[in-house]
């Protein structure tokens, strides 16, 4: 336990930072237009349960509920991400305060976290990472605050926090069990032996059980999808050779140094003793996830720590040279800036998106993009088909994006709603008993051909933008003379992933 004096909160400069992240962030959310994600979720709130095969049920419940409040409306879906990220800023400058750190830099550590491509990215859209970020940073300040004051009745509170987290992504599992193993390697281990400790998992334990309840009466399936994205089967999926890599990248290369002088001094700098648990935590989940095959970003919780450990050492590096280095770290903040707008955000017009690099560095950009256009050419297929076919056609897509897009903007065009055997959509069963002709889209024929005895191209999907994302090129088939009943060819349909 280490409980000095602290500095004052840099109130002002921090209150203004994250401010300026929320409103650039909102003042962006309404260009291209929803991801794929996002469209699940909206579907995933339409079919509430304590669970879904790929994640636990808090996002698709906050879907459910910004839908009811502003229908239609992207910019509202969004807001609250806008929100999430930017009290992760904060949190980065009450971590630096907690480590130490003075106002310059809970500024420094502040305005670091709000020019990262990971923050900026998260909160451009609805998605369990947003918050995974936000529980992480929220808990690890907790944590921080126990190991530096002693006082461990804020172990309950950090079982709350933990159980909300938990029903947003199980990645906040990984890091409980990281900083259980960090203290029990670097102490204080008498903290493993609180009462309060065994009290905040109970919290979290209660708190989690329903969706843990769900996953085990559908047999674990989040297992099999964490399988397959640790195979590659997610768009952003990185091979395991790039993990440690791309680490430099979701704060921003140019000030990767903070943060890798922040783990440094986690475990060599005396003063931190009492948190060198966190080092290690850090250094434990860095190998885990390698070797799982996890996603670079599952560490990016982990950053605003890393950041508060650095930022007073590299305030104290500047002023050692004040002219020059201050230009240094200034410019270093300009052009993580001005690079992580442009690459994680809706900057560069949608007309000239396919002359810039932007959706080959980041996937997520090019899943933003033409999902009415796309609906619009399935529902040009679909309306080919003669009235009879069409009083009984079904929709059926080869993942949630498609199927999302289909339920969020078919219904003004007619179209029925979508089945698809994606995820949790597979959950919510196969197309009628009526339906002996099917408008496929995004299948391969030999994969339609085992089910259907006529299988034909339609047409394929063209964004007009002349950008390559996953549905660009996808066919979109007609399909009649079904060799068995939906029962029978439903689970063929099945993807996890």
């Amino acid at each position: 336990m280490s409980c000095p004096h602290l500095a004052r909160l840099a109130v002002g400069p921090v209150a203004g930072v994250a401010g300026c992240v929320a409103a650039l962030l909102v003042a962006l959310s309404g260009r291209y237009g929803y991801h794929r994600d996002e469209l699940y979720d909206l579907a995933a709130g339409r079919h509430l349960a304590w669970g879904y095969p790929d994640q636990p049920p808090l996002v698709a419940l906050l879907a459910r509920l910004l839908s009811l409040v502003a229908p239609g409306s992207v910019v509202v879906l969004r807001l609250p991400s806008a929100l999430a990220v930017a009290a992760v800023v904060v949190l980065a400058a009450l971590l630096t305060r907690e480590l130490g750190g003075r106002r310059a830099a809970q500024t420094l550590a502040a305005a670091s976290m709000a020019v990262a491509p990971l923050l900026l990215g998260a909160g451009h859209l609805l998605s369990t990472t947003t918050y995974d970020l936000l529980a992480w940073a929220l808990l690890l300040w907790l944590v921080v605050r126990v190991l530096r004051t002693g006082d461990q009745r804020l172990l309950v509170v950090c079982g709350g926090v933990a159980g909300i987290g938990l029903l947003n992504k199980d990645l906040v599992a990984f890091l409980i069990a990281a900083l259980v193993v960090g203290i029990a390697v670097a102490g204080p281990r008498r903290i493993l032996a609180s009462r309060w400790l065994w009290t905040g998992g109970a919290v979290t334990a209660v708190v989690w059980a329903p969706y843990l309840v769900w996953q085990a009466r559908h047999g674990w399936p989040q297992w099999q999808v964490g399988r397959a994205v640790s195979a590659g089967s997610s768009g952003s999926s990185e091979p395991r050779a790039l993990f440690l890599p791309v680490q430099l990248g979701l704060i921003s290369l140019f000030l990767a140094p903070i943060w890798i002088g922040g783990l440094v001094r986690l475990f060599r700098d005396p003063a931190l003793r009492w948190c060198r648990a966190l080092g290690w935590a850090y250094a434990l989940l860095a190998v885990v996830f390698l070797a799982l095959g996890g996603k670079p970003y599952y560490l990016g919780g982990f950053f605003p720590v890393l950041l508060a450990a650095g930022a007073q050492p590299t305030v104290e590096w500047v002023r050692r040279r004040p002219r020059l280095r201050r230009t240094m770290l200034g410019a270093a903040l300009v052009v993580s800036a001005t690079s992580s707008a442009v690459v994680t955000l809706p900057v560069v017009p949608l007309g000239t998106l396919h002359r810039t690099p932007i959706v080959s560095v980041n996937y997520d950009t090019g899943e933003t993009i033409a999902w009415p256009t796309y609906v619009r050419e399935i529902a040009g297929v679909f309306r080919q088909l003669p009235a009879r076919q069409q009083a009984s056609a079904a929709l059926v897509t080869r993942n949630y994006g498609e199927a999302g897009a289909i339920d969020r903007y078919g219904p003004a065009l007619g179209l029925p709603a979508a089945f698809s055997g994606h995820n949790g959509y597979w959950y919510w069963g196969p197309p009628p008993a009526t339906a002996d002709t099917i408008v496929a889209i995004g299948f391969a024929r030999d994969v339609l051909e085992r089910s259907f005895a006529d299988v034909r191209l339609g047409t394929r999907l063209d964004n007009h933008l002349r950008i390559a994302n996953d549905e660009q090129g996808a066919p979109v088939w007609v399909c009649s003379q079904p060799r068995g009943s939906w029962p029978a060819l439903w689970p063929r349909f099945r993807s996890l992933g």
